[in-house]
């Protein structure tokens, strides 16, 4: 029977995907929101609704693979395919993972410039000190491993943090957004479908034309239409004990999670369309902190300081979950446990702190470009998508899944056009870091 605490309160009915939407919500996908709508102005929001469909319905398939089953994602496809397929899956996650949080910790510093910076000649946002950047990598870090291991039953605390977390990001990005206050007609004329003019020339990147004009287009589909996170998901509802009787509360939990980071993505690319299209300022926005600085000459510090905060909530708010979803995947993978409250998992997660805070101190240490540093990073993660929703594909298509264990076809389907979608996206990434 379905629980009736289900019609009572929806909001206890969230949970999983706001974690989820927490840990999407990063600078990465800040910044590509960002160019999106300073590129294409309105143009583009009927792509950011299809990632979200794709987004919600992979969410879905991830929370049921994660009920139905007795056993952990991995643990099933180590029993039907051999212990190699959940040691790739783990693998593959975490080698994402550390290369993402390598961006995190860049990103991190980055959004702090715009508050902490001088400003130069150019107009740009000076770099704050390197000791002050280093500061920044290894207190946050920190800060995570003695979260990690000072709090107990981890996750009900982290849920109520990524709420926090998620209400102060819209807060901050829903306020700017009614200070630009976009036309309305205009923004809705973006959810008709239409493609800039020869659109399909630049579908693949060129050794001559580099990514083309539509690489923020797919950046930011990738950075919307993130299987990893859809993926943890599945633990996610372990966490919470859901079973199949909790389904209906589960496709509210997804709806909740996706409308939140679609809804924040949504937000930011309009209030860039509004802010930037058109003007010189659009082909500046090379990373967060200069959209942040490049709002005040048009409406003031209060502008700047309002996208920075937003910048920064993103930041640590995927900071912390990023790792543990790399560290508690590639704890299972290897058998060795899936519970963030698990020695192995938590050992594993302190390992992706440490790679994405080792990469970052390099790369301050030896002034390495730093959009760089985060477009290579965030490109690697997109190359492992496929593997994670073919995995996801499999586990919900088994034989064995009858009745109200059965995954609808139409998530199946969809989740396929994702699949089909990560497999683009991961090519194209390919030709891009081999042309580059």
């Amino acid at each position: 029977m379905e629980n009736p605490s289900v019609s009572k309160n929806w909001l206890r009915s969230t949970g999983p995907a706001i974690i989820v939407a927490a840990v999407v919500c990063g600078p990465g996908s800040i910044l590509m929101c960002s160019k999106v709508g300073a590129q294409f102005e309105y143009q583009a929001l009927w792509v950011l609704g299809i990632a979200a469909v794709l987004m919600f319905a992979t969410t879905v398939l991830a929370g049921r693979v994660g009920m139905v089953y007795k056993g952990t994602p991995c643990d099933e496809l180590a029993s039907r395919l051999g212990r190699w397929s959940s040691v790739v899956v783990g693998s593959v996650l975490f080698v994402l993972i550390a290369c993402f949080q390598s961006s995190n910790n860049v990103a991190l510093v980055w959004g702090l410039e715009p508050l902490l910076g001088e400003v130069n000649a150019d107009g740009s946002a000076a770099a704050i000190p390197k000791s002050m950047q280093l500061a920044v990598v290894l207190i946050t870090n920190g800060i995570c491993v003695a979260a990690l291991y000072g709090f107990r039953h981890l996750y009900g605390k982290l849920e109520r943090l990524m709420k926090v977390f998620v209400v102060l990001i819209v807060a901050a990005f829903l306020i700017n957004f009614f200070q630009v206050m976009p036309p309305v007609g205009k923004a809705l004329a973006g959810l008709i479908p239409s493609l800039p003019e020869d659109a399909l020339g630049h579908l693949m990147p060129t050794k001559e034309g580099g990514q083309g004009p539509l690489w923020p287009l797919t950046g930011m589909i990738g950075t919307t239409f993130s299987v990893a996170a859809a993926f943890y998901r599945s633990y996610l509802v372990r966490e919470k004990h859901w079973s199949i009787a909790d389904a209906k509360r589960g496709v509210i939990d997804s709806a909740v999670g996706v409308f939140a980071l679609c809804g924040i993505s949504a937000i930011i690319m309009m209030t860039a369309a509004a802010a930037f299209y058109g003007t010189p300022s659009a082909d500046k926005l090379n990373s967060v902190g200069e959209v942040a600085r490049q709002l005040e000459p048009t409406f003031g510090a209060s502008a700047k300081i309002l996208f920075s905060i937003g910048i920064l909530a993103g930041a640590l708010s995927s900071f912390l979950v990023n790792a543990l979803i790399g560290g508690t995947i590639f704890s299972d993978g290897l058998g060795l446990g899936s519970s963030i409250d698990g020695k192995w998992p938590k050992l594993f997660t302190v390992l992706a702190l440490a790679v994405g805070a080792f990469v970052a101190i390099l790369s301050i240490q030896f002034d390495v470009d730093r959009g760089t540093v985060i477009t290579i990073a965030q490109a690697l993660t997109v190359l492992g998508v496929p593997a994670l929703a073919l995995a996801l594909l499999y586990l919900g298509s088994r034989s064995e899944l009858i009745g109200e264990n059965r995954t609808p076809r139409w998530i199946m389907a969809v989740v396929g056009i994702g699949f089909l979608l990560s497999c683009f996206l991961a090519a194209r990434t390919a030709l891009a870091l081999y042309y580059k």
